[in-house]
Order: structure tokens, then C-alpha cells, then sequence
């Protein structure tokens, strides 16, 4: 048959050409194959990274042209010599290639008008604390609070807590006070500060108040 009748087919790539990681099928079960796309995508990250292209990661590793596309394309699993070779190969530690692959990391959702309400000192004199969410990692803790205040008062309460926070003004205009220095806030400001700093409102000018107070905790704090 005569191929004058025929479309072209398009050419593939070379063999000098990388073709495209391939795409995770959103069918297949999320945990199978988990750990080889994952140590795809880091070694093609990290390769990228180093500016190397296939043939060059080919010669500096010891692994063959094909193993390298069939583990960038994570369909193949690679052994512990292989790793250490990728590793050796990109100049990081065998770690940086499992970057990532803790099954869970932790997200807290609160709706609007969910958060829990705490009592705190300074609820008798009309302020309101509510707590946005917290979280508590192996290495450090957060928690979040949306703080409303809508009585003036001639004395407020004064926190002081391990932590750095950081203060981000939503609504009216106040005096903060930190370890002797006063801050005049509205709408947009913020202030960060040392928890262990004698902290407070020092004036309410402009109520209602409402400001969002993100506290972060290291590892060896124990907390307000």
C-alpha cells in the first residue's frame, strides 16, 4: 500500500531526549507506589537542581540511562545500592530522597463561629478568647486564639508565657504594652514579641477590639 495516503506519525523523543514524568493515574490506590513517585520526584527534583541532564547523572552514578528514566517515571523501586548512588551522584544525603514521605502531617480546620471559648483573665472584663486551633508536632506547637475586646476597664489582665507570638490587629484601635514599651495598633497592624516579655492591652481607644494572637511554642517549652 502506498504511504501517500497516510498521515505522519509524529516522532518520538531521541535518545538523548527526556520524555515527561508520568502522570499518577487519580484512580490507583494512593498508598501503592507511594514511596517510589516520591523518590521520583526528588531525584528528577534535585537532578534538575544540579543543572544535570540523564547522560551526565548516567556517568556520575554508575546507573544506566533507562534505569534512571524507569526510576524518574517510578516504575522500578530502587535498592539500597542504587539509592546510595543516586545519592552519591546529586552530593546530598541518602535522606533527602525519602524528603517527605511521613505518612501524615497535621491540619486543623475551624469553621467561622466554631472555636471553643476560654476563660481567661481577662473574660470579667469583657474580653473574649477564642481558641482558632492548635497544633502539636514533634518539634515545636502553635496555637491560634481570636481575641475580642468590648469593655473598657481601668486595670487588664498581663500574660506572660514561654513563645514567641505574633499580635495582627482585625478591628478598632489599641495600646499594647510589651516589657515597658507601649505600640499603638489598628486595623493591620502587627506586632511580634518575646512571651516571656510582660505583655498586655494598655489602652482600648477605638472598641470593639478584635485581634489574632498566634503563639509558637519550641520543643522544650512547656507551654502557657
Amino acid at each position: 500500500m502506498s504511504d501517500a495516503g497516510r498521515e505522519p506519525v509524529p516522532p518520538g523523543p531521541g535518545p538523548d531526549e527526556e520524555r515527561p514524568p508520568r502522570e499518577v493515574d487519580a484512580d490507583a490506590p494512593v498508598q501503592e507506589g507511594r514511596l517510589e513517585r516520591l523518590i521520583a520526584a526528588q531525584v528528577r527534583h534535585l537532578r534538575l537542581a544540579a543543572g544535570l541532564t540523564l547522560a551526565e547523572m548516567a556517568a556520575r552514578s554508575g546507573i544506566s540511562k533507562p534505569m534512571l528514566s524507569k526510576i524518574e517515571n517510578a516504575v522500578t523501586s530502587c535498592s539500597l545500592t542504587t539509592l546510595a548512588r543516586l545519592a552519591d551522584a546529586l552530593d546530598v544525603p541518602v535522606t533527602a530522597l525519602f524528603r517527605g514521605a511521613d505518612d501524615q502531617r497535621e491540619a486543623v480546620f475551624t469553621p467561622a463561629g466554631a472555636g471553643g471559648r476560654i476563660v481567661a483573665r481577662g473574660t470579667r472584663v469583657g474580653h473574649d478568647y477564642t481558641l482558632l486551633g492548635g497544633l502539636r508536632g514533634p518539634h515545636k506547637r502553635m496555637e491560634a486564639h481570636l481575641v475580642t475586646l468590648t469593655e473598657r476597664s481601668e486595670t487588664f489582665p498581663l500574660f506572660q508565657h514561654p513563645g514567641t507570638e505574633l499580635l495582627y490587629m482585625l478591628e478598632g484601635e489599641m495600646v499594647y504594652s510589651h516589657s515597658g514599651a507601649s505600640y499603638t495598633m489598628g486595623p493591620g497592624d502587627a506586632l511580634q514579641l518575646d512571651g516571656e516579655g510582660v505583655h498586655g492591652p494598655q489602652e482600648l481607644i477605638s472598641l470593639p477590639i478584635r485581634f489574632l494572637s498566634v503563639v509558637a511554642y519550641s520543643a522544650t517549652d512547656d507551654g502557657p
